[in-house]
């Protein structure tokens, strides 16, 4: 699963980096982002967009916003398929910004928090999907899901699932909204190479 991540890199270097045309939003970054916090993503409408979702994906069905809650994550494996995501997975793709995100391994008295992120120092987009979702009151709620898969080498001692990271060009394919190819879109699903990878412990409190 992914339930915490960091995002601390500045706008500047984000903007080149994801070839980001417009930026949509206030720029949101922490080193202890979480479900129901607004998120910076970027999507591609005619052009790379840099835009605010608010991360736990209600979908446009949903009769209580509630639900988003529950769904900050979904499985790499089914979410083609679950009434939940696959309408987001047809047009609604994005990538979700970090510098690095947290598991905890499970000791006998204690959770102890590793920090994963990528050995290059860059940043990186998460494989996310979006909805938006309307209230009675007629207000529009903007919301997201972190798509997860099987860890890693890495990963694996400490948690079995990792997010979805991708490369630059695994983003692209992603992003496009004309991709409609589903089998291209579920491989790109995969594990992050364990080995452009680094782990480090974290030693100080998360705020």
């Amino acid at each position: 699963m992914c339930g915490r991540f960091v995002l601390l890199t500045d706008l500047s270097v984000i903007t080149e980096h994801f070839d980001i045309q417009e930026i949509a939003c206030e720029y949101k970054t922490g080193k202890n982002i979480s479900p129901g916090q607004l998120v910076s993503a970027v999507i591609r409408d005619e052009k790379n967009r840099l835009v605010n979702f608010r991360w736990g994906l209600i979908p446009s069905w949903a009769k209580d916003p509630s639900i988003g809650s529950k769904m900050f994550n979904a499985r790499a494996k089914t979410v083609s398929e679950k009434p939940s995501f696959r309408s987001a997975f047809k047009r609604r793709r994005c990538l979700i910004i970090a510098d690095g995100f947290y598991e905890w391994q499970k000791l006998e008295k204690w959770n102890v928090p590793f920090c994963f992120s990528l050995k290059s120092g860059n940043p990186f987009g998460f494989a996310g999907l979006y909805e938006s979702w309307t209230s009675p009151e007629q207000k529009q709620i903007q919301t997201c899901t972190i798509i997860t898969t099987d860890s890693n080498e890495l990963i694996m001692p400490v948690h079995d699932r990792m997010p979805v990271i991708f490369s630059k060009e695994s983003a692209s394919l992603w992003i496009n909204p004309e991709n409609q190819n589903k089998e291209e879109l579920l491989s790109l699903l995969k594990p992050y190479p364990a080995e452009e990878m680094k782990m480090e412990e974290v030693i100080t409190k998360l705020g």
